[in-house]
């Protein structure tokens, strides 16, 4: 049951973080650092790396492991001479804080300080070992102001959920092309979607032709049972290894975290930040029973 609460609350938790990516007052943040909000990719590796500190383009591909090294080596570490991570986390707060507030208006205190109270708990209960990114926020100091703790500790937790599919990934046999061939192969997200990862067409089909030598998607790009059964195993093996803080809430407080987010939920949905077409695959992949 563990295992699928952490699926469960990941549905309420994504669309709530992943806001700082898309929302207006973010790009406006980063703007006045100096990023190029042209692109989406500059203020987007800063904003997910800066809790790492400076970190340079052989860490950042390993922790976001899908997305092509040769892309990130043509951001990073140049992001740093842009803005400081200090001055990037200073940044991401203040965009957080526009944001939210945006969103919920004159609702911003509802059941906010209760919901931050419960998210602190399942976050400083994390198991950070293998799990950089979710260590690297959870370092960080919690803010006073609830709605911001709120979104922070939401992000320990999904960076905590991210770090261990990276780990279902590699224990897969996936590498980071391959990783995302075979999420699209199983309709999750259609191939265009990752088109922003870096992958050139050449390694794109060169990933799914290693992929067909192992029997995991036909001629067509789509996969065969086995490739299905090792999706649907790297699901459920994600949902297993970020139970552990679910279990800490336990089922009557995951649910009222879950009650007392869907305002907050409900106005990223009504708000049309999120794109319609993701690469999350939410509501598409279920863990098998």
């Amino acid at each position: 049951m563990s295992a699928r609460l952490a699926r469960t609350m990941w549905h309420q938790i994504e669309p709530v973080h992943a806001t700082l990516y898309y929302s207006p007052q973010a790009s406006e943040e980063a703007a006045a650092l100096g990023y190029d909000v042209s692109a989406r990719w500059p203020s987007y590796f800063a904003w997910r790396t800066a809790p790492l500190g400076e970190a340079g383009p052989a860490l950042v591909a390993a922790t976001f492991y899908s997305f092509s090294p040769s892309m990130i080596a043509g951001l990073v570490p140049d992001i740093w001479a842009t803005a400081s991570p200090r001055q990037v986390l200073d940044a991401r707060l203040r965009a957080m804080d526009r944001t939210l507030r945006g969103l919920l208006g004159g609702r911003i205190d509802e059941g906010v300080k209760e919901a931050a109270e419960l998210a602190i708990r399942a976050a400083e209960s994390v198991d950070v070992a293998h799990r950089p990114l979710a260590a690297a926020n959870l370092d960080l100091p919690w803010p006073e102001e609830p709605h911001l703790a709120l979104w922070q500790a939401y992000t320990v937790l999904r960076e905590h959920r991210g770090d261990g599919h990276l780990t279902a990934l590699h224990a897969a046999g996936l590498d980071a092309c391959e990783a995302l061939v075979s999420f699209s192969a199983v309709g999750a997200a259609p191939a265009d979607a990752f088109a922003g990862r870096g992958w050139t067409d050449e390694e794109w089909a060169a990933a799914r032709e290693r992929l067909a030598v192992r029997g995991l998607v036909d001629g067509e790009g789509n996969a065969t049972p086995e490739g299905r059964a090792l999706r649907d195993q790297v699901e459920r093996m994600t949902d297993e290894l970020a139970a552990g803080p679910w279990r800490t809430l336990g089922e009557e407080g995951a649910g009222r975290l879950a009650e007392l987010n869907l305002p907050l939920l409900g106005a990223v949905f009504e708000s049309g930040l999120l794109p319609s077409v993701t690469t999350l695959g939410i509501g598409k992949i279920q863990a098998p029973e």
